[in-house]
């Protein structure tokens, strides 16, 4: 008799097929290769995934669309609030953070009154060479203030840098990533455990900012965010669209999901 855990959600989600990219292996390959070629020319800070599109634009624009309505926090602010509390700086975690390139392009790119993304930032990842890659880039710009600590979210305990959670939690590619990962049949798919990984990552009321070149915005939300789940979606981040045979799409979706408050008696 197979356990309910092991075959979460819709029977007919469409599964990818196994690639090497769903291995650890191959990250840790690629990554000292481009650890290598930053040694060799500290330039060269390797590949900056989904470039192409402009992810990171898309994404620091819904960033401060959040800011603006009040939902986000770019810098700490020096006046108290009714409750005579401080208004922190939100939090960042980058999940498969790689070089750390985003983190670094949230830290230095200022918005039109010369503020940068000021909070915390942590940049995780299962592999260690992607670890000291990032590593050495921060030192290099001078951004000692972002943390990277290699971890496997599918396997590893958050540590300490977990606090109580991230007002912002950024995937981009790591679900892919997980979703090409080998898969035996009769066990809980890997995506379901990402699901249920990511959002003890995220306080209650905030985001997942998550982006794929793999799954559509539906798929998506019927891996993350499936009825009686924790987390909801809230905004889609905006990129160009092509027409071919009728049918209107784009190359790459960028979902903002939101955990919900639940409250406990």
């Amino acid at each position: 008799m197979t356990d309910a855990s092991e075959t979460e959600g819709p029977t007919d989600r469409r599964l990818l097929d196994p690639s090497e990219l769903g291995t650890k292996e191959y990250w840790d390959s690629a990554y000292t290769r481009e650890l290598h070629n930053h040694e060799e020319d500290a330039d060269d800070e390797g590949t900056i995934w989904f470039s192409e599109s402009n992810a990171e634009d898309a994404i620091l624009d819904q960033l401060s669309r959040f800011e603006e309505e009040g939902l986000l926090i770019r810098t700490a602010s020096t006046e108290t609030n009714k409750s005579n509390a401080q208004s922190a700086a939100s939090r960042f975690l980058d999940l498969g953070t790689g070089n750390g390139h985003l983190l670094f392009t949230l830290r230095e790119e200022d918005d039109d009154d010369g503020n940068s993304w000021r909070g915390e930032m942590v940049g995780i990842d299962y592999s260690s060479t992607s670890i000291e890659l990032a590593r050495r880039i921060a030192e290099q710009k001078q951004l000692p203030d972002i943390t990277f600590e290699r971890w496997d979210l599918l396997e590893d305990e958050a540590g300490d840098w977990l606090q109580t959670g991230f007002h912002v939690v950024l995937d981009k590619g790591t679900f892919d990533a997980i979703s090409l990962m080998p898969h035996a049949g009769g066990v809980r798919h890997p995506c379901d455990k990402y699901r249920e990984k990511v959002t003890q990552l995220i306080k209650p009321g905030c985001f997942l900012f998550i982006t794929s070149c793999n799954w559509t915005k539906q798929e998506l939300l019927s891996w993350l965010a499936p009825e009686g789940g924790e987390l909801g979606y809230l905004a889609e981040a905006k990129y160009p669209t092509f027409t071919f045979g009728g049918q209107t799409g784009q190359t790459i979706v960028t979902l903002v999901l939101r955990r919900e408050q639940r409250i406990t008696s």
